[in-house]
């Protein structure tokens, strides 16, 4: 009778893939994975370029560097900058077009196998805490802001949420119908709540300065 109840709440194309082994996904979550994956590779790119200009030059001054906060040639000149030994924009010029590959094929109706969800998501959730790192040492460390950088804040971090939703939403993740309910009406929450920490953790360190 649980189970009855469970699929009443959700769509036919839902049901059919919670009995098999097999997990597509929607419009919506397909767009999201396509728009911030080119977001992240954008932000990529454009780090790239001034990173290798300010390697040719040590005078440039990279166009987003355009007040004491934000400076993203400080930024690029940290050791946080290439914490792996090699510039962190590698990392997103491999995974974020990834994520727009992923995003295509979820459009085409692509399904993959629930262990490839949880593989997604663990690679979102690393995501997450290497922005959260560069977040506290552009604060505390560095501080210094890039807008570049920032943009792929938010986009790991909705990428890494709504991965998070969609796996409870299909059932890869086993939680129970209350939750799986709330985590869908309420899936807005967890990323205000998100984007509202930074905002203020950014607020409390330079106040009005921020847009001076």
């Amino acid at each position: 009778m649980t189970t009855m109840a469970a699929d009443s709440t959700r769509t036919p194309r839902e049901q059919e893939e919670s009995r098999s082994q097999l997990v597509g996904a929607g419009r919506a979550f397909a767009w999201l994975l396509i728009i911030g994956g080119a977001l992240g590779v954008m932000s990529s790119a454009i780090i790239t370029h001034d990173k290798e200009k300010l390697l040719a030059d040590p005078g440039y001054r990279p166009p987003c560097s355009f007040s004491p906060i934000f400076s993203c040639g400080d930024i690029m000149e940290s050791w946080q900058a290439s914490f792996f030994g090699f510039p962190n924009p590698w990392i997103g010029w491999v995974t974020y077009s990834m994520l727009v590959a992923i995003g295509v094929s979820l459009l085409a109706g692509g399904r993959f196998a629930r262990w490839w969800w949880v593989g997604l998501w663990a690679g979102t959730l690393f995501g997450a805490a290497f922005v959260t790192f560069l977040q506290y040492t552009s604060l505390y460390e560095v501080q210094k802001l890039c807008i570049w950088c920032m943009i792929a804040w938010v986009v790991t971090i909705a990428l890494f949420w709504y991965t998070t939703v969609h796996n409870i939403k299909t059932g890869v993740f086993p939680v129970s119908e209350g939750v799986r309910k709330n985590v869908t009406e309420f899936h807005w929450v967890v990323p205000v709540l998100w984007y509202a920490a930074i905002f203020m953790a950014m607020y409390a360190k330079w106040g009005s300065k921020l847009w001076a």
